[in-house]
């Protein structure tokens, strides 16, 4: 068996909610292929995107009603996946099923449960509640379309979590030296790792002056969450030095979460979901288009970095490589998920083990 790179009994994000139509849409998702699609009164469907008759995509038929018909000899198949329908007869053949997939919509995605079905948990989906919130305002990254980046996942929450980067990557918009000469603190749990910097009384970076116009220096603070597997929440933002920069006492600062569901798509392909949510400039459509335009720049620097990143690993996967103090907190990451991945295996070989 080779190395199990998911955690499979968990939530990820399939989408935008405003992606899913009544035209399906074909996405992978942990190498499975999924078709997802709105019924008649809205409510999102996922099924595997393969019809049980001759495995055409059943991304290629078309929704009728509350079903989906596959465009090579027509059966339908209503949500849960039970085909309803063959042309020419009036018998449905024992086994026309296709796998059908929990889902949830919150946050302005929809939320697909990977795993046994009987397991989906409403509870592990982050509370990311700014997104809803009337006194924040959220633009959908890249205008509500996943961000495709032919990278493993796990290198996407390991950038998240090594804010120092964006000394680096990020010079012109969000970054400052200041950053990388603060180290994190590191905080864990079972399913949650938090990396806490602080950066006082220094100048702000360009994007933070642009918002703020501030007159001296400022206090920053850069909190990054990741809930396991693979969602992380930057709390960021900056406040005149000297002020309370507490959560709760920003009013007169700059105040955003950026918040992150990169989604595996294959082994070494992700698509990443992203949004910023603001409590500044609520209701201004100039930054509305800031965060669409500027923003989309800030993740492409990022894009580069890690598909490059990528293709180094995948000619020498057994490289050398060393770490260094800023690593500490993805590093938490990972090991917290190695250990989630393992006892989901181990389940799972003791439920097989049991059945024969």
């Amino acid at each position: 068996m080779g190395k199990i790179m998911f955690l499979r009994n968990s939530w990820y994000v399939a989408a935008f909610d405003s992606e899913i139509g009544q035209t399906p849409l074909a996405r992978t998702l942990l190498n499975e292929p999924i078709v997802l699609y709105r019924t008649a009164d809205g409510t999102p469907v996922a099924l595997e995107d393969r019809c049980c008759h001759r495995a055409l995509p059943l991304s290629l038929g078309k929704v009728v009603g509350e079903n989906i018909q596959c465009g090579y000899h027509g059966l339908v198949f209503d949500t849960t996946g039970a085909c309803v329908s063959v042309p020419g007869q009036s018998k449905i053949p024992p086994g026309a099923v296709v796998r059908s997939y929990p889902l949830v919509e919150r946050w302005n995605w929809v939320w697909i449960w990977m795993g046994d079905p009987a397991l989906a948990d409403n509870t592990l989906i982050p509370n990311w509640w700014w997104a809803d919130h009337p006194d924040w305002v959220s633009a959908k990254g890249r205008g509500g379309e996943p961000l495709h980046v032919k990278c493993n996942y796990e290198l996407i929450t390991d950038n998240l979590m090594d804010v120092s980067h964006l000394s680096y990557v990020h010079a012109s918009s969000v970054g400052v030296a200041a950053i990388a000469e603060n180290a994190p603190r590191t905080e864990r749990s079972d399913r949650q790792v938090v990396a806490s910097r602080w950066v006082p009384n220094k100048p702000a970076a360009p994007f933070y002056q642009k918002a703020g116009n501030f007159k001296g220096n400022v206090d920053r603070w850069l909190v990054t969450v990741t809930d396991l597997p693979c969602f992380t929440m930057n709390d960021a933002g900056c406040v005149d030095a000297g002020t309370d920069a507490r959560e709760g006492h920003r009013d007169r600062g700059v105040d955003i979460r950026v918040l992150n569901a990169p989604t595996p798509e294959t082994e070494t392909a992700t698509h990443y979901f992203y949004q910023h949510v603001r409590s500044f400039e609520v209701g201004n459509p100039e930054w509305d288009d800031i965060f669409r335009t500027q923003f989309t720049e800030v993740f492409l620097e990022d894009k580069a970095v890690l598909e490059a990143q990528q293709a180094a690993l995948s000619r020498k996967p057994d490289g050398p490589q060393i770490d260094i103090n800023d690593d500490v907190p993805g590093i938490a990451v990972r090991r917290a998920l190695r250990h989630l991945i393992q006892a989901e295996q181990a389940s799972n070989d003791n439920t097989a083990a049991a059945a024969e």
